[in-house]
């Protein structure tokens, strides 16, 4: 899967990298390369499936009211 990176500049020297097409998906460093390094374990922590999520969509269909 390829997705689109952006940094930038960011406020007192930092860069921020930011994903756009997974929204909320942005992380920073102090250089370039920390902040690329840092946006890729973002993106693996955002498409990593939710515990919760996974354990309640498996269960719920077994609840009756």
């Amino acid at each position: 899967m390829q997705l689109q990176v952006i940094i930038k500049p960011g406020m007192d020297g930092w860069f921020v990298a930011e994903v756009p097409s997974l929204p909320g998906c942005i992380s920073q460093g102090k250089t370039e390369e920390e902040a690329l390094e840092n946006i890729r374990e973002a993106i693996e922590l955002y498409l990593e499936p939710d515990e919760e999520d996974y354990i309640l969509s498996e269960f719920s269909h077994r609840f009756a009211s």
